[in-house]
Parts: structure tokens; sequence; C-alpha cells
């Protein structure tokens, strides 16, 4: 299984050598990866994992949790919310331990061997870091200049386009729930003054985003972008100095879904050359968008956006999302995809894809790839990677074997 790997190594290996960061370029994968997680993996002991971020050949994993093992479970290591390991050999880094105080929901990969974490914390190692520090992962150290000053809240999503940093959550400072940070210093963009509003919530809060090329793309609980309409989903015109609202609006989800799920938006993903994207929701089994993935085309312009396809699950969450060109993979607690009938049964051409799926990018139908995996609360995070694609979440059985809340599928 490891040798299935190794043509994919050799590549990822080539382009950082041409000083191309592995984390930072676009991932394509020209097939869809196997259904046989690699065993090299190490294990999560407890908790969750909520985020995966790839820096060069190092996979950096953040989450809820306490303690981690290797892949033979003969070594158990304390692990405060974060922990990274070799994608080539499973071994976890034994220099790479910071002390987290809180729970990681969102990392993204830095320039010159750095992670940034963001998540519900309010120290590093010891010193202040409120909910977003940016460490070195040879050390686990908070590298010094980056002061962002995030006040009032969490960060829940980062993505990182060049020099900068987009940063969401329900944080009220330096911007509320949104904002564009120097990803050296830290600082707030003056150029980005997109405020999400109007939020289904008593607050205003980003769940994702993702940028691509000149697009931003966010979900969460507002209504409003800068006062125009965009019920739970909006893209951001980010290819000048002064980002603005773009003219895509969808009010695909402007209708309710059940009343524990004011807003359901959960996950989104651009494919690999920007021109669509995923969005996946939670919502419960009322039909319409509740508990679907969708596909959106990224430069359509109008007032009413139609999805380019819908599949829905028939009743259970999706939380996760990630578009590789071969596929959309979508993880949650579902039980079925192609089931739009379904109102939390299995509806006519259901198919069972429990826990984890793929859909075909064009025809928006779950194609053959069927893992399993054990159900749980989820799959929280996906992380497409040049070698295949990382997978985590809360449960211990990932195609079929023990793979605990962190699992690997290779490329052919």
């Amino acid at each position: 299984m490891l040798a299935r790997v190794a043509l994919a190594v050799i590549i990822a290996s080539a382009l950082v050598a041409e000083g191309r960061p592995v984390a930072a370029a676009p991932i394509a994968h020209a097939r869809v990866v196997t259904a046989d997680p690699i065993d090299s993996t190490p294990h999560v002991l407890d908790g969750i994992v909520n985020t995966i971020a790839v820096v060069g050949h190092t996979a950096v994993v953040g989450g809820a949790f306490s303690e981690v093992a290797d892949a033979e479970r003969a070594t158990a290591l304390p692990r405060h919310n974060l922990f990274a390991f070799d994608l080539r050999t499973g071994r976890i880094l034994p220099d790479f331990a910071p002390i987290v105080t809180g729970p990681v929901y969102g990392l993204a990969a830095g320039e010159h061997g750095t992670v940034y974490v963001g998540g519900e914390f309010y120290g590093v190692n010891g010193a202040r870091a409120r909910a977003l520090a940016r460490l070195r992962i040879s050390d686990g150290a908070l590298v010094p200049g980056f002061r962002p000053r995030i006040v009032g809240g969490s960060v829940s999503a980062l993505a990182r386009q060049g020099g900068k940093l987009y940063v969401g959550g329900d944080f009220v400072g330096p911007r509320e729930a949104l904002a564009r940070l120097d990803a050296t210093t830290g600082a707030a963009d003056p150029g980005f003054a997109i405020t999400p509003g109007a939020p289904l919530t008593a607050a205003a809060k980003v769940y994702s985003l993702a940028v691509s090329r000149g697009r931003l793309a966010v979900d969460g609980t507002f209504t409003t972008l800068d006062g125009h309409s965009r019920p739970q989903l909006g893209l951001i015109d980010v290819s000048g100095p002064v980002a603005k609202v773009a003219p895509w609006r969808t009010s695909a989800y402007a209708r309710k879904c059940a009343s524990a799920f004011p807003s359901y938006v959960r996950g989104l993903d651009f494919a690999p050359d920007g021109s669509y994207f995923a969005v996946v929701t939670t919502g419960g089994p009322r039909g319409g968008m509740c508990d679907t993935a969708a596909r959106f085309e990224t430069y359509a312009k109008g007032s009413n956006i139609r999805p380019t396809w819908v599949n829905a699950t028939g009743g259970d969450s999706l939380y996760a999302v990630a578009v590789t060109g071969a596929a959309v993979f979508v993880g949650g607690h579902q039980r079925w995809l192609d089931n739009p009938r379904g109102r939390d049964s299995a509806g006519p051409g259901a198919v069972a894809r429990p826990g984890i799926g793929a859909i075909h990018p064009r025809t928006g139908k779950a194609l053959s790839w069927n893992p399993t995996r054990e159900r749980g609360i989820g799959v929280k995070a996906f992380s497409a990677h040049h070698t295949g694609l990382l997978v985590g979440s809360d449960t211990t059985r990932l195609g079929r074997e023990y793979h605990a809340r962190i699992g690997m599928f290779p490329l052919p």
C-alpha cells in the first residue's frame, strides 16, 4: 500500500525542491484516492480532530484532544490540542509539542516552516496568545513579530494567500467575525472592511472560508455582507487592494431548516482551478438545502444563482468538503447520498455512504468510492495534498480498519 504513494511523494519532493511550497499550491488530483487507508498514520486517542494543514512533508493536526500514539500504538504521547507528523513515515514530530490552552478549529500553512493556529484558546506555551497564533514546525515555538489583535471571541477558520491571512470566527476585533491580516505581523489590513451582518443567531459567526485567485468564499450565520443580502453564503472580490462584495448571490440557503439549526451552512471548498466551489450543510430532515452538498459556479453573476447540482443525504449532517478535481469528497455522520426523498430514511435511489463519500464533480451523483467510516459526530476535517487525502473526525474506524480520529487515503 505504501508503494502506491511513492510516486506522489517524489512529485511533492520535486515541487519543494523547485521552491514551490506544497501546502500553498492548489491541489488537483487526476484520479480518485483509493478506498484503503495507509497504515502509517498515527492515532489521536481521545476527543476530536477539527482541522488539518499540510506544511511541506508535515501534517499538522488540531482539535480537542490530549494524547496521541504512533501507528503501532506502542507509544502514547501527551499533546495539547495540536500535534504534527511526517507524511512520509507517520512519525510523530517529537519537538512539535506546543501547549495550546483550548480547542483548535482552524489551521493554515505558513511560509518558512510555520503554521497558523486558530481556535478558542488564550495562550500557547505559557505565553499570551488569544485565539490566533503562528508557530514554528521545528520546535512549536511562537513566531516572533506575529501579533494579531483578536478580541472577544474565537477563530474558526483560516486561509492564507501569499502575504495575506484571512480569519473567520465570532470575534469582535480587529473586525467583526471576518478579517484580513498581514501574514507576517498580524496587523489588520485596512483594505478589507467587509462586515457580516443581520445574523440568524445572537452574534455573527463565520464557520468556514476558502480563497482562490481573486475570490474569497465565506459561510456563516450572517444574512448580509456589507449590507448586501447574502443569506449564509457569499463571495468577496479580493482581486484588488480594496475588497468588495462580489456580484454573486444565492437564495438557496434563505429557507429555514429545523429550529435547532437557525443557520446550517457548515463547510466549503474551491475546485483546484477556482472555477467552482462546493458547500455542505446540516439542518435536519426537512428537504430543500438542509443536509446537502451542492456545487456553485464561482464567476456566475446574478441575484439568485442556483446550484449546478445538489446531493442530499436525507436527513444527516455534512460538516466537511474537499474538492480535488477528480471528486468532491464529503464527510459528516451521513448514512446515504443520492437521497433527496429520504426523511431520516433511505428514499428511492439512495446509496449507502456511511460517514464519508465522494461525488462526481459534474453530475453531482455519488461515485462508487465507499470506504465507510464509523459515523460518530462526523468528519470535521479534510486536507487534500499531493499524496492523497487526510481525514479527521471523532471516531476510530475508517476504511474498515482502526485509524483513531485521523487517517489518509493515498492516490493510486
